[in-house]
């Protein structure tokens, strides 16, 4: 039988035995959080310079070669400005809340939302989007109000409704503003009539002599914002140019839905379709050639979006491009509201459309 020696117990300091150094402290110990002040010291300027610097104030000149000394200590020292902090200071933060729509917007707006973010950043705004599925008017604008952003932009103006825009700017908000085909009453509006969307697609047709005009409004759920403006822009179109009639076309984003419409195309009698956007123009198009139904010698197709993939189509897709702003003008319209707020809100078209003619038209 094999015997096992007792652990003994590792001797540890005398009684009287000094304490290690300072600089002696084993490695993974924390640090303290650097602070404005450990940014000062090491940049060799005041406090009040550090705040000016790292909260980029205009207010106050400094100069570039402090600027750069003082940016060079904060990333050594690792220092980031406390957001809280400064806004409670401030009674506001450099927060732009974006809710996130309650839609698939798509390709397009999906960019035009990504060149907005970046220009405000470059305004030295945080952009934060804002997961708000379920949320609407006065319900989603206290949600919103509890991060004291100071600019709100949300993307459905009768879903947030005056009182919600009161909510926000008895939050400390100095800008609300809407993006939409409808506006909100205290708030700034980016109207974005897709109406100019469907009126462009039916005078292209139009003027290509074909009379008898269907329009596809799909059957998703949340489209309706945009696809029933469109219809009504082929029908104000279609009414302007004398008796002609518009057909809608009930259509859900499956190859099953596309080819049931195509199974029954003659009975329509049309010889021409605007497909709400590229995509289920892209559906209906092939179910329409897997019947033999020829585009666009007995139907012109236009889409909308102009998608690189409309381009690739045989025959290529006709397309309505639609033209929104730059990102860094809008940037620049929020931060004059942000820095002088108080004014009347301001109403802004922002959407154009114009038609790309090819193949299918």
């Amino acid at each position: 039988m094999v015997q096992i020696p007792k652990q003994q117990p590792a001797p540890g300091p005398a009684p009287d035995a000094p304490s290690p150094p300072p600089d002696s402290v084993p490695q993974g110990t924390p640090h303290s959080v650097p602070t404005s002040a450990d940014v000062a010291r090491l940049a060799g300027v005041s406090r009040a310079t550090v705040s000016y610097v790292l909260n980029n104030t205009s207010a106050v000149r400094i100069s570039e070669p402090t600027r750069r000394r003082v940016h060079a200590a904060a990333k050594e020292l690792g220092y980031v400005p406390h957001a809280a902090a400064r806004s409670l200071r401030a009674g506001h933060t450099r927060m732009v809340l974006m809710p996130t729509p309650q839609i698939a917007v798509g390709p397009l707006f999906s960019q035009f939302f990504n060149e907005l973010q970046w220009a405000l950043s470059r305004f030295d705004y945080t952009v934060v989007q804002y997961g708000s599925l379920g949320l609407t008017g006065e319900e989603a604008a206290r949600a919103w109000a509890e991060l004291r952003p100071v600019a709100v932009l949300a993307p459905d103006a009768t879903a947030l409704g005056a009182r919600g825009v009161a909510v926000l700017k008895r939050s400390g908000a100095k800008a609300v503003f809407t993006l939409g085909p409808q506006r909100a009453d205290g708030a700034h509006a980016l109207l974005m009539d897709q109406r100019l969307v469907g009126r462009a697609a039916a005078d292209h047709l139009l003027a290509g002599g074909r009379r008898r005009i269907g329009v596809v409004v799909p059957e998703e759920g949340g489209l309706e914002a945009f696809s029933r403006p469109r219809l009504d822009g082929v029908r104000a179109a279609v009414r302007a140019a004398g008796d002609h009639e518009v057909t809608e076309l009930p259509l859900a984003y499956t190859e099953d839905s596309a080819a049931r419409l195509a199974d029954h195309w003659s009975a329509f009698g049309l010889d021409a379709v605007f497909a709400y956007n590229d995509e289920y123009a892209m559906l209906l198009m092939r179910a329409l050639q897997d019947r033999d139904i020829r585009v666009p010698d007995e139907v012109a197709v236009v889409g909308a979006d102009d998608l690189m993939l409309g381009r690739l189509l045989r025959p290529r897709l006709s397309s309505v491009r639609i033209e929104l702003p730059s990102g860094r003008g809008l940037a620049e319209l929020v931060d004059r509201v942000v820095r002088e707020p108080g004014g009347k809100p301001e109403v802004h078209d922002v959407l154009g459309a114009s038609v790309v003619h090819r193949e299918s038209s």
